[in-house]
């Protein structure tokens, strides 16, 4: 049975197409400790050493992968704790104190974030030890309080730039999606926040046809077309950003999305303060789809099946498309 929680495991395919080993990034959103708190654990457990980078915001240097970052993930407070006053300007003392209001009203509210640099694959157990040592220090997640809309988020490197391997990994993740979401059990909070809208029906059926292999431009075009936003559980607007700037910013003038060639899953939450929770449990999900994407004739059965699943109307009210994942289409992988 796949998804057992025996640590993070390796994707089929580890390297990319210039034979680098694929790196992934991992943001964990959570409160109960402070900025300097956060950073500092950190630091001691990578051995790195903590610039204060603004009021707001750490950066970790000295891992060999790149910098860490801890901030609070909050735009405006971050703006404002980057800009240089002189106290004596009795303008700048006003725009401090509302400042200070504003991260007393954010402090239960917004989370502190851990930004990884990205790793090779092989250090997520490191990331997942450092989980345990944060949650012994205090770190809360999604489940502490009603208003923790707190996620993990994960950022795979693509193994490769050809069109054919990105729309087989959206091809799997449609596929699996109903048990990948129905093993996340995502908190309410962060449904009813939007942070990870499902993706539009007719974007799905579109893309799951067995026959829909297009061309890069296409395969961005119609993405954009369906889903020109950030707040999807498999974002794809940083990789077509990577990609074809100019195409992203004819549909979506957002400059909050990062150009970076990999996949931006966002849709775990962080429970962190949960005895055994960690990151390999979303991660060992994940690697289905990566599996699924890496097998082109499961894939295209898999994709024909789930057409079949959701051409039947009637019969989908009597068979469950997640009982027929669980029966057929999972890997045997540990």
């Amino acid at each position: 049975m796949t998804g057992i929680d025996v640590g993070p495991g390796l994707p089929p395919v580890q390297h990319t197409t210039e034979g680098k080993l694929r790196r992934v990034g991992v943001e964990l959103e959570m409160n109960g400790l402070q900025i300097g708190e956060l950073a500092r654990l950190t630091a001691d457990f990578f051995h790195l050493q903590i610039e204060q980078t603004s009021r707001y915001e750490r950066t970790l240097t000295g891992d060999p992968a790149g910098d860490w970052v801890v901030e609070l993930d909050f735009r405006l407070l971050k703006q404002l704790g980057r800009e240089h006053r002189d106290a004596d300007d009795l303008g700048d003392e006003l725009r401090l104190s509302a400042e200070e209001l504003l991260k007393w009203a954010a402090d239960s509210l917004v989370p502190v974030e851990l930004v990884s640099p990205p790793l090779p694959m092989q250090r997520l157990s490191e990331v997942n030890s450092l989980i345990a040592r944060l949650r012994e220090a205090g770190a809360k997640g999604t489940a502490d309080r009603m208003t923790n809309a707190f996620g993990m988020q994960f950022n795979p490197e693509v193994p490769s730039s050809n069109p054919e391997v990105i729309a087989a990994y959206l091809k799997a993740f449609f596929c699996l999606f109903d048990w990948i979401n129905a093993r996340a059990k995502i908190n309410m909070t962060r449904r009813l926040t939007a942070f990870a809208e499902p993706f539009p029906g007719a974007y799905i059926r579109h893309m799951i046809n067995p026959y829909y292999w297009p061309d890069l431009p296409t395969l961005i075009e119609d993405y954009l077309r369906h889903n020109p936003t950030r707040n999807r559980a498999l974002d794809m607007l940083p990789l077509f950003k990577h990609l074809d700037p100019d195409r992203v910013a004819a549909h979506t003038g957002d400059e909050l999305i990062k150009s970076r060639p990999t996949f931006h899953y966002r849709l775990p939450d962080c429970r962190i303060d949960q005895l055994g929770w960690g990151l390999h449990i979303a991660w060992n999900d994940w690697l289905e789809v990566e599996r699924l994407a890496a097998d082109p004739e499961r894939l295209d059965a898999c994709c024909r099946a789930y057409c079949r699943h959701l051409d039947q109307r009637l019969g989908r009210l009597l068979t469950r498309w997640v009982d027929q994942i669980e029966k057929h289409w999972l890997s045997d992988a540990p």
